[in-house]
Formats: structure tokens, sequence, C-alpha cells
């Protein structure tokens, strides 16, 4: 079908179907009279129709679903630039004026520390209340309220959540314009019908900006409120990526004309577009070098078996890793089962050894055990009891070590207080040269 010579039906010149062609080439949309629309709605601006689009995309809910970790907001007071404009009702002049400015200030820092305490408690108490709306759906209802409000002259609104405007700003390197507005304001009312309306500065944001915009009274609107530190309305902040972070470099509280807008965000991206000048450069470079990694890897075929060879290693490696973590997981195990086995025979032993002597018995013998961890115990025996009650006595002891040999202090020799067989006959204390008073050494065979 000859789309250029018919218009398909749609009535348009052959520049706007040629339009229209574009559009649907860069987003897809199989419908021509949705693409028509979309360019009459944008004066038929082709960048802005498919920046219109790409927003919407990137704010549907299947995305926001799978929404990536926002990139940090800094908010520095010193290193911005700060416009405060009196209310025009004549509220906000004089000592008063200053006093409530001061006021809200600090009332936004109060706020932001006892709402992040707050957050910190509850993620420590492991409590995660109900989401009270989707994000997303904050921001889609306000662009529908103030497209009915105050028409469709106003500078490309992104169809995304705050945290999807960050991460695209961040990506793209460019300007972050964010608007708060306050439905009962009055002078954010006068500025959304006065200068965000004015054809220059839609011109301007839509060139330089990614603008997103959201109601203070909405959830999504006082998450973006706390992380920039907002304060009264109508507001205006100006983010921008600098040492890896989103970090706030203006500010503009209170109504300002057209003039005057234009001149400030003139100033803010004249000072701070040297920021993303640098990133896209180290950017670019990083590009390149890939780039012609790229084209050598294409190359040349035996880049390509070398990179085959690496990563049949790695398998191997990442196998052998595996397999050495089931072993020390087995060992582990085994040591673990040693370990409850040693302590149930304890339990077991407790009947092997006999019943101390009292203490003026004529055989009794007073025996002390200085055990490796420091501690001594202490213990009567009879001349008559052999060395393995003597090696029961220590081994359920909670201290004593798993494996252990009993030791006289001088001369120096081993006890021989377990038998190596059935056969074998264990010495008695008496036998043993053990009486009256007797310092043992208890020696840990594992350490």
């Amino acid at each position: 079908m000859n789309y250029l010579g018919d218009n398909a039906g749609l009535g348009l010149t052959s520049e706007q179907t040629e339009k229209v062609l574009q559009l649907q080439d860069l987003t897809g949309i199989d419908d021509m009279t949705i693409c028509r629309d979309v360019l009459q709605r944008h004066q038929w601006n082709l960048e802005v129709a498919v920046q219109e689009q790409l927003n919407i995309r990137e704010g549907r809910p299947s995305i926001y679903a799978t929404e990536s970790r926002p990139p940090a907001v800094v908010s520095d007071l010193l290193g911005q630039h700060i416009y405060y404009s009196m209310p025009r009702d004549g509220g906000g002049g004089g000592i008063l004026g200053f006093a409530r400015a001061m006021f809200n200030f600090f009332y936004n820092i109060c706020y932001s520390t006892i709402l992040a305490l707050f957050q910190l408690g509850r993620r420590m108490i492991r409590f995660e209340p109900e989401r009270p709306t989707n994000p997303l759906d904050d921001v889609i209802e306000f662009i529908n309220l103030y497209q009915e409000k105050y028409g469709d002259c106003h500078p490309v609104f992104y169809q995304g959540t705050f945290s999807h405007a960050l991460n695209d700003a961040k990506r793209e390197l460019r300007f972050l314009l964010v608007y708060l507005h306050k439905d009962d304001h009055n002078d954010a009312d006068l500025f959304c019908r006065e200068t965000l309306s004015h054809p220059e500065v839609i011109q301007f944001i839509i060139a330089r900006f990614i603008f997103w915009a959201c109601s203070q009274s909405s959830h999504e609107g006082r998450r973006a409120q706390n992380m920039i530190k907002a304060g009264s309305a109508p507001f205006l902040g100006v983010l921008v990526l600098r040492d890896n972070s989103m970090t706030v470099v203006g500010r503009m509280e209170g109504y300002c004309d057209p003039t005057l807008l234009l001149q400030r965000l003139n100033t803010i991206v004249s000072e701070f577009e040297i920021s993303l000048v640098q990133t896209r450069a180290d950017r670019y470079e990083a590009s390149l070098n890939r780039s012609l990694r790229a084209h050598q890897d294409e190359a040349f075929l035996e880049s390509l078996r070398a990179d085959q060879e690496k990563e049949r290693r790695r398998e191997e490696e990442r196998l052998a890793r595996e397999a050495e973590l089931r072993r020390e997981e087995e060992e582990a195990r085994a040591e673990e089962e040693r370990r409850q086995s040693i302590a149930r025979e304890k339990i077991e032993s407790v009947d092997k050894v006999p019943d101390e002597p009292e203490k003026h018995h004529p055989d009794a013998v007073h025996v002390v055990f200085k055990l490796p961890c420091g501690s001594r115990i202490e213990r009567r025996f009879l001349k008559t009891h052999s060395l393995e009650a003597v090696f029961y006595f220590v081994f359920c002891h909670p201290n004593s070590p798993d494996s252990f040999e009993i030791t006289t202090n001088f001369p120096k020799r081993v006890l021989r207080c377990k038998p190596d067989n059935s056969n074998e006959k264990i010495q008695t204390l008496e036998e043993a040269g053990l009486k009256n008073r007797e310092v043992l050494f208890v020696n840990d065979l594992d350490a």
C-alpha cells in the first residue's frame, strides 16, 4: 500500500505522513491513528512524541514490578542554587514571612529524620505495612488531573515513578526537573497557568530536562518531597548526576514568572553542565574501548576459541568449587555428628564414675585436675578405684576436651586410663602410684 500517496485514509500531508511512519518505526505502534493523535497532541514535534511514548513504556506497571533500586539522592544546601519568592498574597513578607520560611525548613528536616527513624525501626522489627497506593498510579492521576484543569499546553511529563525518573536521568545523563504541586495553593495555580504553559518555558524544559511532576498530597509526591527535602509550593528542584549520585543542584520555592524561571534554570544548567559533559566523555571513551575490543574479537577466531576455553575452565573451576563446598559441608556435618555422639557418650558415662568417698576416708586420694582451658576441678577417689573411673570423671565434665590424655606432673608420665582392647587391665590409683593428694594435667589431643 502506498501510504505516502493516499495517507492511509488519514487526510495528512506528505510531511505529516512521513512523521507518522517514523513514529511507527521508532515506537513499534501498529495503529497509525494512534501515531497521528500523539503527534497532533505535541504539535507534530516528532522528538517530543517519541520521548513521551518511551516514558509511557518505562512507567508501565510491568516495568514498575521489576524496578531497580534508584540511585542515591544527595541534597547539600551549600552546593546548590536556592531561590525563594515571597507568596503573592503578601503572607510571606517581613519578619513573619522569614519566620514561616525558617519554620518550614526545620520542619522538613525534622520530618525527614523522624520518617527515617521510623523506617529503620520498621525494618528492625520486620514489619512492612501494606503499600497504600501504586506510585505509578499517583503520577498518572496527577498528569490527568493537571491536563483536565490546565490543558495540554505544558512540558512533557515523565510518565513513570520518581525512581524511574532518577534512573533514566542518570543513564541518559540529563538534568532532572522535579515539580511538586499543591492543589490548594494560589501561587501553584498561577504558576501552572502562566509559567509552565509559556511556549519558551516548554521548549527550554523539553530540550534540556526530564520533567517529572506529582502532587505533594500523594504517597509518591511525599516520597519525592522527603528525598529532595522540598520546601513551600510551588516547588521546583533540579537534579544532576555528580559523583555517581543524583545531586540536588537547584531549588526554587514560590511563584516566578516565565522570564525569571528561564533565567534561573539557565544559570543552573550553565554551571553544572560541565558534570554531564565530563561523564559523557568518560562513557564515550569506555564505549569506544568496548567497541574496539568487540571488533578485535570478531576479527580473530583464535580469540573466540580462547574465550571458549576460558569458559570451559571457569565451568570446571565452578564444579570443583561446588564439589569442595559439598565436601566441606559433609565434613562439617560429620564433625557435628561426632560432637553430638560424644555429648551423648558423656551423658551415658556418668554412671561409670563411682561415688565420691568421704573426706576422712583412710583410702581416699584427693586429685586436682588442670584442664586445657585453665580451669581446675577436683575430686576424691579410693586407692582401689580404677584409673578408668578417673578418665570418665574428667570425660563427663562440660569443660573437658573431646579427646585427651592425663599426665602426672613430675616425673611426667601418661596414665593409661582407658583400655585399648577388652583384655587389657587398667591399673588402680594405688598401682599407678597416686596417693593422698595429687595434681594431674589434662592435655587436649586435638589442639
